[in-house]
């Protein structure tokens, strides 16, 4: 008998490709947002509004989906954040409260949900709250959302990357040479609020120069050390670009130093920090609250180079990385 033929069905794959780029329009144009403030779409929850002693500012409609949103101030007392949000640090609200009084605005609404005892509750505003009770408000302006499912899914809209000290570094150095143009006859002191910290001007320098300069392992010093200069802001910004020149000197020794170090054998994420440490010309002195900086700037930095130069990766044991690795992980 022939032999039969075997026949190959081929099939087509076809290959799923995402599109990249933008999606296609969508929600109301521009001219379509505005609700009047008694439309039959938000009377309910203006009434809700009102009840609770607020005012209903204006109403618009969600750039994404249409949904209706009201913006409204609220009294203070009427809201309450959700008990789910992270715990309220009493240092980030003191900070804020300082901030706002310095600005002296409050630019930033709390989203607020209605609730069955006649209140609103807030999911995302815990320390924005804390802050204008600090600061003794009777109202807190607030985008009011009818839906009480969205007190559960505001977690995943908190997706903004977390400062780290590179980030906030080069913010406040950046926001320092801009004013400097704009107001070169202020004085850096003038902007303490804004810039938070002096060191962040300094590590700003170096960061600008290096963008992968280690200055976390250098911020111990400087958080003891560097204070706001009392001169204009061109002046002082010349003064940061010297500090963070001498910064990034002693960096490529201290990198020399653990190379050596690890050329010996030594094998830890916790070298530079030993080096630093060793060299950290205030790290034994007692640190006093509210107590003036136990050296200058100048001299901390003249210091630290004179250490580094001197530093001898032999003197170096494995008891020391232990030592460095607790404070750290302690930190």
């Amino acid at each position: 008998m022939p032999a039969k033929k075997t026949t190959t069905t081929k099939k087509t794959i076809k290959k799923t490709v995402r599109k990249r780029g933008p999606a296609a329009p969508r929600g109301p144009e521009p001219l379509e947002s505005a609700i009047d403030v008694g439309d039959a779409r938000v009377d309910e929850l203006t009434k809700r509004i009102a009840k609770a002693g607020g005012a209903t500012l204006a109403a618009y409609r969600d750039p994404y989906g249409g949904s209706p949103l009201l913006l409204a101030s609220l009294p203070l007392r009427a809201v309450e954040a959700t008990p789910f949000q992270r715990d309220l640090s009493k240092v980030h609200a003191d900070r804020l409260s300082d901030a706002i009084g310095a600005v002296g605005v409050f630019l930033d609404p709390v989203i607020a949900v209605p609730t069955d005892d006649g209140g609103f509750t807030s999911p995302n505003g815990r320390h924005r709250l804390a802050a204008a009770k600090k600061l003794g408000l009777r109202a807190v302006s607030a985008l009011v959302v009818a839906d009480p499912r969205i007190a559960y899914r505001i977690l995943p809209l908190n997706t903004e990357k977390a400062h780290n000290l590179r980030d906030r570094s080069m913010e406040v150095i950046r926001m320092a040479r801009a004013l400097a143009k704009e107001q070169p006859r202020s004085k850096e002191t003038d902007h303490a609020v804004a810039f938070e910290a002096a060191y962040f001007l300094t590590l700003g320098t170096a960061y600008e120069e290096r963008g992968r300069f280690a200055g976390s392992s250098y911020q111990s010093l400087l958080r003891r050390v560097d204070l706001f200069l009392d001169s204009t802001l061109p002046a002082a910004l010349r003064q940061r670009d010297q500090w963070g020149r001498r910064l990034l000197d002693i960096d490529d020794r201290v990198a020399a130093h653990v190379k050596t170090l690890q050329e010996m054998g030594f094998k830890s994420p916790y070298l530079r920090a030993v080096v630093v440490a060793r060299c950290n010309p205030v790290r034994w002195i007692p640190q006093k609250r509210g107590a003036p900086p136990p050296m200058s700037m100048a001299e901390a930095l003249g210091k630290m180079a004179a250490s580094v130069r001197k530093f001898d990766p032999k003197s170096v044991r494995a008891g020391d990385l232990a030592v460095v690795a607790a404070v750290s992980s302690d930190e």
